[in-house]
């Protein structure tokens, strides 16, 4: 039969993943670093999944394909519940097995390398913090802290990673952090867009990890711009695992 269903574009997919759990059925899995359709019955063909892709590597189109089966859906998603458990307790027990999936999600380890940088530390350091509330979700859009100012979006991971990140990239800003791949994306999305819309921000940077799921909150900011109608200056900071700027 003819229907709509979904299309991954694999020269625009970096497997980042979020449109896996964004697709309720299932029918989207990371394999060899990219995103696939594990099988045409899976897909409702709706889309849930557009909104997520950072890199708009998902399309909805038209063609044949097996009709949607909603039974072949539970059994798909039984069947991920019981290899994600038996995965865990494997891992458990497997030492220094860390294995694929997003690349942001990764285990990694360079705890031997902080060490030595860490002898190198003195002194007490100042908070440049100078709102609050800082997470996305929970700043209203009209904050009067958003007149006038410059502002940094920064990735929740970003502070953790980049130890100067109060004087390099937060002094003299108005602060927003969020996670695209723990929160729905196109809500980061909504509301900066509204956000631009109503403040007079002079200029907008973005600070994000090299993870490809960290495009998200880049992508967001930059949608959200075009949908303001707001001509504000932006600019992307990349910071990497190690905590050095890419």
């Amino acid at each position: 039969m003819k229907r709509k269903i979904v299309e991954i574009d694999h020269e625009k997919c970096d497997g980042c993943g979020l449109c896996v759990p964004s697709c309720a059925e299932g029918a989207i899995r990371i394999v060899n670093g990219k995103a696939v359709l594990a099988a045409d019955n899976l897909c409702d063909g709706l889309g849930a999944c557009l909104g997520e892709c950072p890199r708009d590597a998902i399309r909805i189109v038209e063609r044949e394909a097996d009709a949607f089966d909603e039974t072949a859906v539970a059994a798909e998603l039984s069947g991920r519940s019981a290899g994600t458990a038996a995965h865990g307790h494997r891992t458990a027990h497997a030492v220094g097995h860390h294995g694929g999936g997003c690349p942001g999600s990764r285990v990694l380890s360079h705890v031997e390398t902080q060490r030595e940088k860490a002898g190198e530390e003195t002194g007490a350091r100042q908070s440049r913090l100078g709102q609050w509330p800082v997470q996305l979700k929970l700043v209203p859009v009209d904050a009067p802290f958003f007149q006038d100012a410059d502002l940094l979006v920064a990735a929740d991971c970003v502070p953790f990673a980049y130890a100067d990140f109060h004087k390099d990239f937060l002094s003299g800003k108005v602060l927003l952090v969020g996670c695209p791949k723990l929160d729905d994306n196109q809500y980061y999305t909504d509301k900066l867009t509204e956000i631009f819309r109503n403040s007079s921000l002079e200029s907008v940077t973005v600070a994000r990890m090299e993870v490809p799921c960290c495009g998200g909150i880049e992508t967001a900011v930059k949608r959200a711009l075009v949908a303001s109608g707001r001509n504000i200056p932006c600019k992307v900071v990349t910071v990497g695992i190690k905590g050095e700027i890419k």
